[in-house]
């Protein structure tokens, strides 16, 4: 897998274009570069958080346009609670910030908010804010935004072993029951399909322990811009990609 340099303003695809062939269902990001694009221009790593909420915007409204089903973005993983305590306390403020100002804008764009992850351990006031939009946003019917919050596949594996031990005691599962469909319903993203493609920023060709189980037969899209400067023609560019690839899901043709 290599990474692919982004498209230029000029051959970037249109949405017209993109919109010809059937997308994705379920897109995943790793936004991926915030640190090393504030390094960069000298400014402290937070800024570079906060510059990457125009990215977000992009992506939701760019996948909402192109009909994409699902949006998940891994936004803070369990390994990101090891940071120093600033920066985790300004990420936590920069999270609440981004969901009390942008739940207007994604009701207008008839977006669902749903959470992955052990999101017990965020911090009471941001659990609040977090409730409070999805509950704004519950009345609608539109395209799933997933926010990956203290998140980690392993865990997420984990948690789920523990729910099925937990089954089991109140239920008598016996082993037989214990296919991939029960597994999978086990999982943080019960009732969502798996991502179809997966997009990283800043080039770096690794999963992050990100989505584990879910990205079995993912096509993957990587590029080395920096998630603040991720806009919506890297979005279009990476679907257009993705339309032309060959999917066999470990079947030959």
């Amino acid at each position: 897998m290599s990474a692919v340099k982004p498209a230029s303003v000029k051959s970037a695809p249109t949405l017209e274009q993109v919109l010809k062939r059937p997308v994705p269902s379920h897109i995943a990001i790793i936004m991926d570069g915030n640190g090393r694009w504030a390094e960069r221009r000298g400014l402290p790593r937070l800024m570079g958080h906060r510059a990457g909420r125009r990215s977000v915007r992009e992506a939701v409204e760019g996948a909402v346009e192109l009909g994409i089903r699902v949006l998940t973005l891994y936004t803070f993983s369990l390994e990101n609670w090891d940071r120093g305590a600033r920066e985790v306390s300004g990420l936590m403020r920069i999270l609440e910030q981004v969901l009390r100002e942008e739940r207007a804008e994604l009701k207008k764009n008839n977006v669902r908010l749903r959470t992955i992850g052990r999101v017990d351990l965020l911090p009471e006031r941001s659990r609040k804010i977090l409730e409070d939009t999805r509950a704004y946003l519950e009345g609608n019917d539109g395209m799933i935004l997933v926010l990956a919050l203290s998140y980690g596949g392993r865990a997420e594996i984990v948690d789920a072993v523990r729910r099925i031990l937990t089954e089991a005691r109140a239920n008598g599962v016996s082993p037989e029951r214990i296919d991939e469909e029960f597994f999978a319903r086990m999982l943080d993203t019960d009732g969502l399909p798996d991502p179809d493609l997966l997009i990283r920023t800043s080039g770096e060709l690794r999963v992050s322990n990100f989505l584990l189980w879910q990205l079995a037969y993912a096509e993957f899209w990587v590029t080395d811009v920096l998630w603040p400067d991720f806009r919506r023609k890297h979005l279009y560019q990476a679907v257009y990609d993705f339309q032309r690839r060959s999917r066999r899901f470990g079947r030959t043709r």
